[in-house]
């Protein structure tokens, strides 16, 4: 339960409200379910893997997609994390103060900031990372393993649909 009410509650409530228009139901309860379950998510990390950190969800999604792309290019980085480049710069000027990614201007194009990590940065993603990946297969373990490719197939169909 992420509010007051449990997911069956707001389903029934739903439903009641909504039975005299000709909706899809079922589409209805994927998107939202999605919804649902990636906010559920993302809070769980938060408190069970980030918080030690002193990392918002943000923030780890900024030192991840570092950590595989550096130098990543802060337009790039905000592209893949989904957020604005304004937000990237908040976000980037507290990782900078917490010592784990250094911002420099490319050398062929000055226009351009590249961002690396720190050797703080790097360790620091080389422990967290284990104990995040512990918490993912907790996270799915209620889907069967045999089951688990097949869900992460659907996942991303939906995005390719979305973001094609």
């Amino acid at each position: 339960m992420t509010g007051s009410h449990t997911l069956g509650e707001t389903e029934a409530r739903v439903a009641n409200r909504l039975s005299h228009m000709q909706l899809d139901f079922e589409a209805m309860a994927v998107t939202s379910n999605l919804f649902r379950a990636a906010s559920a998510v993302r809070n769980h990390f938060e408190r069970n893997v980030l918080a030690e950190s002193g990392l918002s969800w943000t923030a780890f999604v900024v030192l991840w997609v570092t950590w595989i792309w550096e130098p990543a290019e802060t337009r790039d980085i905000a592209a893949e994390a989904g957020i604005s480049k304004a937000t990237l710069t908040g976000v980037l000027s507290t990782l900078e103060k917490m010592d784990l990614v250094l911002r420099s201007r490319s050398t062929e194009d000055g226009r351009l900031v590249l961002v690396t990590l720190t050797t703080k940065g790097q360790t620091l993603m080389e422990t967290l990372f284990p104990a995040f990946n512990r918490q993912e297969v907790e996270v799915v373990s209620p889907v069967a393993d045999n089951k688990r490719g097949d869900l992460a197939d659907m996942l991303r169909a939906i995005t390719a649909k979305i973001e094609g």
